[in-house]
């Protein structure tokens, strides 16, 4: 059983930051990928960024600049730092995890979500 929860959204003007994390718990051998990605109403999940066990990065163009994320390995942790946040970034956040269980088997986690709303 692996336990997902994510935690920092909220409501913040155009211009402000915000910073989301996930922790994962549980039945964890080892973590690869971690990412976060959002759902914006009427619209489908997108990958906003990810990180590697070895800490390479990918961002979303749109995001390139403004956000960033990290992990620490020792807390089985993500974070998504996010600054001169826009509109346009209102969304559900999800973390996603992907892992090995100690029963050796590997699986995509996904957080419960949280709300970030940017006002103008």
């Amino acid at each position: 059983q692996v336990q997902l929860v994510e935690s920092g959204g909220g409501l913040v003007q155009a211009g402000g930051s915000l910073r989301l994390s996930c922790a994962a718990s549980g039945s964890i051998f080892s973590i690869d990928a971690m990412g976060w990605y959002r759902q914006a109403s009427g619209k489908q999940r997108e990958l906003v960024a990810a990180i590697t066990s070895g800490g390479s990065t990918k961002y979303a163009d749109s995001v390139k600049g403004r956000f960033s994320i990290s992990r620490d390995n020792a807390k089985n942790a993500v974070y998504l730092q996010m600054n001169s946040l826009k509109p346009e970034d209102t969304a559900v956040y999800y973390c996603n995890v992907n892992l090995v269980t100690w029963l050796n088997s590997r699986h995509d986690y996904w957080g419960q979500g949280t709300q970030v709303s940017v006002s103008s």
